[in-house]
């Protein structure tokens, strides 16, 4: 069996040595209900206070503080209901980022379809909230709020919150802080006098199906659903004790880990985001550079199908994600890149694994190259050379769906003041990411410096992707206006 090397650890985490041995150690102990008072009952109820002690040290709270649920997702929804439930006297508003997890979106568009209020607080380009700006949009609310979320680090692009400070500005308000802390709990605790955290064992090499919800005392919470005995009523059901014993254990082993595996998996990030862009033209490397997970990088390429590049990687042995549209089964694109106005074709997330070997780095960095240009020569890219010159003048054609604008045809001198300003129009209806791109590129130089080239397209990645290009070309994006079919997207031709 060929060993193919996994770059996609902020999804799921390979099953951590410790865990296995945790797992396979209690699935003979840990058998039976921990709530009996004999010999067997006893002897789980000890693993499951151990697991419990274990957990919380390395959350950071009280034993009697935190819940194991049956996943992270589940703790980001019981904890945000019961959160909400628990200070519905105090108002029925609630704050999030921009770039949260579908998980915490999905539990705020059910508050909201119960009849509460939801803001959402946006990110810089980098993905990062900025110092004050939940203050701000406390004192915006309507009413008072209920609860403020605001993640440790961003799933997919990396980018670490400055939850403390958040943490301190809610704490003034009076607003409790739930943190999702998925993908940095493994690397360390969670800074700040936050109020609620959530977690997920599979981030950090444990079983899948055990989440951690921690809910410090003196925080108002009212758990939702029928009242049950087990997790202080928070987690209803028999608990999955060998899962849970194995999801402290390797949380323990992990953070034993976390220092000096943290500053060498940083090292092979580094490598990456600083060659990517130098071996392969075109690629935006998205998320902060410095206030960042150690082990996570996302780079998103020009005139790139996301699906048929990690096809082409998943071919050549490696195992990544993407946040493209064309890779989710939808027309949007992630809402992550899309709050941060970043470009969306051809989105490649590596997230190194614990263990990483150098060499395997190395070798992704050798088949990049040709993987995407193999890509982008399917799919009828232009080299960079073609579109600063009107070559391929026949490529205005019909064939082509483009055609000569209102404006008339591209002729020398035309756009200057007093002539007919010079406009091409791309039909790309009908065309999903990254072709309306693409086609943008082909005619750009059918135009004259100060020319324009109007995109008309309904896929939505147009929408992030089109002035992205034009960031990345110097090219001038001058805003969108509905049109008959789709959206026009206006470029002028500045390089």
């Amino acid at each position: 069996m060929t060993y193919v090397p996994y770059f996609d650890a902020a999804s799921s985490a390979p099953l951590h040595p410790v865990a296995r041995q945790a797992l396979l150690a209690a699935l003979d102990e840990g058998w039976a209900d921990p709530a009996r008072l004999y010999r067997e009952g006893r002897r789980a109820r000890l693993l499951l206070d151990a697991a419990r002690e274990a957990a919380a040290d390395a959350v950071g709270v009280r034993p009697d503080e935190l819940t194991f649920t049956s996943s992270g997702t589940r703790a980001l929804h019981d904890g945000i209901a019961g959160a909400l439930a628990g200070r519905r006297r105090a108002g029925r508003h609630l704050v999030h980022s921009a770039v949260e997890h579908s998980a915490v979106l999905h539990a705020a568009a059910a508050h909201e379809a119960a009849g509460g209020t939801v803001a959402e607080v946006p990110v810089d380009r980098a993905g990062r909230v900025a110092p004050g700006a939940y203050a701000a949009a406390l004192r915006a609310a309507p009413g008072p709020t209920a609860l403020a979320c605001l993640q440790s680090a961003n799933h997919e692009v990396g980018t670490r919150q400055p939850v403390a400070e958040t943490a301190a500005e809610c704490a003034e308000a009076g607003v409790p802080l739930l943190v999702d802390a998925a993908q940095s709990l493994a690397f360390g605790p969670v800074p700040g006098d936050w109020s609620l955290l959530t977690a997920s064992a599979h981030k950090w090499g444990g079983p899948s199906g055990v989440g951690l919800l921690a809910v410090r005392k003196g925080v108002r919470f009212a758990p939702q659903g029928p009242a049950d005995e087990r997790e202080s009523g928070r987690a209803p059901g028999f608990e999955n004790i060998p899962a849970v014993v194995a999801a402290a254990a390797s949380l323990r082993a992990v953070r034993e880990e976390a220092a000096a595996e943290a500053e060498r998996l940083r090292e092979l990030v580094d490598r990456i985001r600083t060659r990517v862009p130098r071996l392969v033209p075109d690629v935006e490397v998205v998320g902060d550079p410095e206030r960042r997970l150690p082990h996570l990088v996302t780079f998103s390429c020009l005139y790139v199908d996301g699906e048929a590049l990690l096809h082409e990687l998943d071919r050549a042995g490696f195992s990544v994600s993407s946040g493209s549209s064309c890779t989710s089964g939808t027309l949007t694109p992630s809402h992550v890149l899309r709050a941060m106005g970043v470009l969306s074709e051809g989105n490649v997330r590596v997230s190194l694994p614990l263990g990483t070997a150098e060499e395997d780095v190395e070798r992704f960095l050798a088949v990049l190259p040709d993987v995407v240009r193999g890509v982008r020569g399917r799919l009828g890219a232009p080299e960079r050379a073609e579109e600063a010159t009107a070559a391929s003048a026949g490529s205005a054609s019909g064939d082509s769906g483009v055609s000569a604008g209102p404006g008339g045809s591209a002729g020398p001198g035309a756009g200057g003041p007093g002539d007919e300003e010079a406009e091409v129009v791309v039909d790309s209806l009908g065309k999903l990411c990254p072709i309306p791109v693409i086609e943008l590129a082909k005619v750009i130089g059918e135009v004259p410096v100060g020319g324009l080239v109007t995109v008309l397209a309904d896929d939505e990645a147009a929408r992030l992707d089109i002035p992205a290009w034009c960031a990345m070309r110097g090219h001038a994006y001058e805003g969108e206006r509905p049109a008959d079919r789709g959206t026009a997207y206006r470029v002028r031709r500045r390089a």
